[in-house]
């Protein structure tokens, strides 16, 4: 089940919208090795390009910790998702309010929420449902509205459509840093100031240019967005029949675990 107050939205649009602050892309296949160049174009030719990229991915590995607007604990997502709305991982909502692990497979999902999610984010009724539970996950078709905030997280064109509104709003200052390394891979760090944040992405310098990272900083708002695993599938397993319990046999319960 899913209660308003559940901040699964929330921390997958941390994400969504610092990539279409930095107007940032990705690319689908692995990392090449050749140097593809792009240290002798302008900090908005990079970027065009990186978001021209995020236009022909088909699936990605999203990692990201922040807040944007600094007044939160840190959430974090650690989500495989694609363009079919499939995806594989985990949301946490920051401190002592608890994480749920997602998995999305075509026309069902599953959800998993921890403890400290029951007890904090459905305040009535969390902890006896947790027990009902009892480790196991809810499984509903994937329009019913009361697991609508984990389908929204699963698909992956939400931060494309945000890269793409994004796209021509040029307010703020885009720089270019020199040809640098980041984890040992060469990038190229473009910086965009604006209303009072300042946007750093490191865009690959070798094979094709998606970033491999993105953080915001300054005014409160603090996020860091790792970028990984272009093009490759979210993993096909979903959890098995005897470790799930329907949404509407649970639902339909008291909440008095027998």
């Amino acid at each position: 089940m899913t209660n308003r107050r559940s901040g699964t939205p929330r921390a997958v649009r941390v994400a969504a919208l610092v990539l279409g602050l930095t107007s940032g892309g990705l690319v689908g296949g692995g990392v090449a090795r050749a140097d593809n160049g792009i240290d002798t174009l302008s900090a908005q030719q990079i970027a065009d390009r990186s978001r021209d990229a995020l236009l022909s991915v088909r699936s990605l590995h999203v990692d990201t910790r922040g807040d944007l607007k600094g007044r939160n604990p840190s959430a974090a997502l650690d989500l495989t998702l694609d363009r079919n709305g499939d995806c594989d991982g985990s949301v946490d909502l920051g401190g002592t309010r608890g994480s749920v692990r997602v998995v999305k497979r075509g026309d069902d999902v599953w959800a998993k929420p921890d403890a400290n999610f029951w007890k904090n984010q459905v305040p009535v009724g969390g902890p006896a449902f947790a027990a009902i539970l009892n480790g196991r996950w809810m499984k509903a078709t994937a329009d019913d509205p009361r697991l609508r905030g984990v389908t929204d997280a699963c698909d992956l064109d939400a931060f494309r459509h945000v890269v793409v509104d994004n796209a021509d709003n040029d307010r703020g200052t885009l720089n270019k840093g020199r040809r640098t390394t980041l984890d040992g891979a060469p990038v190229v760090p473009l910086t965009r100031i604006r209303d009072d944040r300042t946007l750093t992405m490191y865009v690959a310098a070798t094979g094709r240019p998606y970033p491999l990272k993105i953080t915001v900083e300054g005014g409160g708002p603090h996020a860091v967005v790792n970028l990984s695993a272009f093009g490759r599938p979210v993993p096909a397993a979903t959890p098995p029949p005897d470790e799930t319990y329907d949404i509407n046999a649970l639902l339909n319960r008291s909440t008095a675990p027998v």
